[in-house]
């Protein structure tokens, strides 16, 4: 089993209050007879009209030394999640989580920007402290 993230459970209580219903801790997924597991599953019912949303979210720290080695190892993450999903639950909309600082910081420099504009990455900031959802990007 890989290990938890160090913020997981601010980001799960970030989502729960604002009102996702956590429905897999971790997420499993099975694509091309390769396991893996994303971080959360979660869903919302949405209005009436347009039924439950659903989503997976894989939560990065980036608290090492060196901001790039953690996003090259993200990126690859969620670029093989995001076909396993396409594959196995294409309802689900995937999002790579985030702290607001490194957001803030690494992920505003036109490298970052260029690579998360290329491979269309939905970023979900959020506030460890605060457990809180800051932003969520498309």
């Amino acid at each position: 089993m890989a290990a938890k993230d160090i913020f997981h459970d601010a980001v799960r209580k970030g989502l729960e209050k604002e009102g996702w219903i956590i429905t897999d801790d971790p997420l499993r997924i099975r694509a091309g007879r390769v396991d893996m597991q994303i971080d959360l599953g979660a869903e919302k019912l949405i209005a009436a009209e347009r039924g439950e949303e659903k989503i997976a979210v894989e939560i990065k720290s980036f608290t090492s030394p060196s901001n790039i080695s953690e996003f090259h190892t993200a990126l690859g993450q969620f670029l093989n999640y995001r076909v396993a999903l396409e594959e196995q639950q294409p309802d689900r909309f995937l999002y790579l989580a985030v702290p607001q600082g490194t957001y803030k910081t690494f992920f505003n420099l036109p490298f970052v920007e260029t690579i998360i504009e290329r491979f269309q990455l939905s970023i979900l900031v959020y506030e460890p402290n605060k457990e809180a959802i800051l932003e969520w990007k498309k």
